[in-house]
């Protein structure tokens, strides 16, 4: 149980953490504060937050559990705002999509607290933002990767996995690095795809007839383009290098798919197609049940 959760950004991912801390019992009060009051004040309304803080500062003044929920290119201002009055046993933690950013600002900002930040990535989310869409079960059956610093101290790393497991979270540890190469992978790179397939499509004369004629396959490939703009240029930016590289990965992939269609070559097109639909059947996310 903590006394008080100070949260850093009131909106689907913050408020759902506060919805289901509350829900599962392990928070007696929730301070929050996001850059827009509108966002806080809707918040409190709904019961997201109990009180409405002026400043991250203030929402982190007495909260035994920190958490930021901002994009990520905002956590080393975040950090410099809040430094001075972190408790020395508070834990405090991000819900970052990328890693190894997140944790050079810590680094360059917490100096001696830096045992008290555990990272997180949620493999969590929804297309449309905001608190208003904030749901307690957002997280349950859902993977949290955490991924400790050598800094990062056993209690607060124990206490992190502890409360999303609470959460019904299936919590599993890597390295910043490994997160981030995977997650370049598996994650940003489909976004990147499928912002750039629609781009591709509303560069074109019949764009609007295209996008008319276009049925269930269309809309489950480009399902994530809907997601939110400005944290995935953040997040797609640091993790440039990552991204990058699986992008380059991709093309080769796409260009050999290529030369097979324009040379007619059927036998080893399908053999390419084969391969892939059979490791698509045999994938499972693996959520926790």
């Amino acid at each position: 149980m903590f006394e008080q959760l100070g949260l850093i950004g009131c909106g689907l991912m913050g408020g759902s953490f506060a919805l289901a801390m509350k829900r599962a019992g392990l928070v007696k009060r929730v301070i929050g504060y996001s850059k827009s009051p509108t966002t806080t004040q809707r918040a409190l309304r709904m019961g997201v937050i109990d009180v409405e803080a002026p400043s991250a500062l203030l929402a982190v003044s007495g909260s035994d559990l920190v958490l930021l929920s901002v994009p990520v290119a905002a956590t080393e201002s975040i950090f410099r705002s809040i430094i001075h009055i972190i408790g020395p046993k508070s834990t405090i933690m991000d819900v970052g999509s990328t890693k190894q950013d997140v944790v050079k600002a810590a680094r360059s900002v917490l100096k001696d607290k830096m045992g008290q930040f555990v990272p997180c990535h949620p493999i969590a989310g929804k297309e449309l933002s905001g608190v208003e869409h904030a749901d307690a079960n957002l997280y349950k059956a859902k993977k949290i990767i955490l991924t400790p610093t050598e800094r990062t101290q056993t209690e607060h790393l124990e206490k992190a996995k502890q409360l999303w497991a609470a959460l019904g979270s299936d919590v599993h540890t890597m390295s910043a690095a490994a997160h981030d190469a995977a997650y370049a992978a598996v994650s940003h790179l489909p976004h990147m795809l499928g912002f750039a397939l629609m781009n591709s499509i509303l560069a074109q004369d019949d764009s609007k007839e295209y996008l008319a004629l276009a049925g269930s396959g269309f809309r489950d490939f480009s399902r994530i383009a809907a997601s939110e703009p400005k944290m995935w240029t953040d997040i797609m930016l640091a993790n440039k290098d990552e991204l990058i590289a699986q992008s380059k990965a991709f093309r080769r992939s796409l260009q050999a798919m290529e030369v097979l269609i324009q040379q007619g070559q059927h036998d080893a097109l399908l053999e390419l197609v084969t391969k892939a639909s059979k490791a698509r059947v045999g994938w499972k996310m693996n959520d926790k049940k």
